[in-house]
């Protein structure tokens, strides 16, 4: 499919009450609203197409941003192309699934997630924190470094409540995904999460809630999911 058929499908996608949802979310024009399970089935035609991402991500439309994560080749990428991909990044559903489950499946995701996270754009650090939590989701303990997750743990418990708001909802699930993944780092997971709380974050005119760290480790655990690696950043 060239990026023409592809934005053509989209549009026939498009619902007004999905736009409507979205809108409240943060999306803002040009956008279809086109609902994620419509971006799958679109997917499933595509598959991976690096260059195809490329252009629909660049077409500044949300739900072709959001699909061109979907197809992108993540160790083709570079990293120019996904610090382009991170700065145009402008609302959560960007910044906080499509950036990062791309990046941490590339062969840069560490080094920019650290980089990200010092960023002074909220939704650029957002991604940082959120890259680097779908890096301890996929990746096996003994290819992480359990002292610098220990000193990104730290951190969170030391600026969390200070940080920007989205960054603040990703630092929440940086922390859930360390003691859900990395079994090593669960006591001290848990202990950061009783720590810091549950932090205020400001979600919008919508129903979403943000997770209890704690709450959600201790859910995990009691069913016996600790430690069990995803298969992909990817959802």
């Amino acid at each position: 499919m060239t990026a023409n058929d592809v934005m053509a499908e989209l549009q026939k996608y498009g619902s007004e009450s999905i736009k409507k949802i979205f809108t409240k979310h943060g999306a803002r024009e040009p956008f279809f609203g086109v609902k994620v399970e419509h971006l799958k089935t679109l997917q499933k035609k595509i598959k991976r197409d690096k260059a195809l991402s490329l252009e629909l991500y660049a077409t500044g439309n949300s739900d072709a941003m959001y699909l061109a994560g979907l197809v992108s080749d993540p160790m083709a990428m570079t990293k120019a192309e996904l610090d382009t991909w991170a700065k145009g990044a402008y609302w959560y559903m960007l910044s906080c699934f499509t950036v990062p489950w791309t990046a941490s499946e590339s062969r840069y995701g560490r080094e920019l997630a650290l980089k990200w996270m010092k960023d002074k754009s909220e939704q650029i650090a957002a991604a940082g924190w959120a890259t680097y939590g779908s890096l301890v989701a996929i990746k096996p303990d003994d290819e992480l470094d359990m002292d610098e997750i220990t000193g990104l743990l730290d951190t969170v418990e030391k600026t969390i409540h200070k940080s920007q708001n989205r960054v603040k909802a990703c630092m929440n699930n940086f922390v859930i995904a360390v003691g859900s993944y990395v079994t090593p780092l669960l006591p001290l997971a848990k202990k950061t999460a009783k720590a810091m709380g549950k932090p205020e974050v400001d979600v919008g005119d919508t129903s979403c809630k943000i997770s209890d760290a704690a709450a959600m480790i201790e859910k995990n655990e009691a069913m016996g999911r600790i430690g069990k690696k995803r298969k992909t950043a990817f959802c």
